[in-house]
């Protein structure tokens, strides 16, 4: 049981840091210290994409449009963080 609640916090903490990067590097982006035209920019930017983008459309179906304003990564830093700090714990130890 305790070799489940591990890999579990594992794959939980591979996504939360996966989805820092994708955080971190939009505003990089957007502040124009990043470009999009260099190759190894835009693969890893639409790799994060690709990966995040599953996690976070559905939370975008049910926020209402905020305009340029995307709150769908910290919705989504939250549930990984009370998944992994409350509810995990909670499951396996409680």
């Amino acid at each position: 049981m305790l070799m489940l609640y591990q890999l579990l916090d594992l794959v939980l903490g591979v996504v939360f840091f996966i989805m820092l990067a994708h955080v971190i590097m939009s505003w990089l982006i957007t502040f124009q210290i990043l470009n999009l035209r260099q190759p190894f920019v835009y693969q890893l930017w639409d790799g994060l994409n690709r990966l995040l983008e599953p996690v976070y459309r559905p939370i975008r179906r049910v926020l209402p449009d905020t305009g340029a304003l995307d709150l769908a990564p910290l919705i989504a830093f939250v549930v990984v963080i009370a998944l992994r700090n409350i509810i995990l714990p909670g499951l396996f130890f409680g």
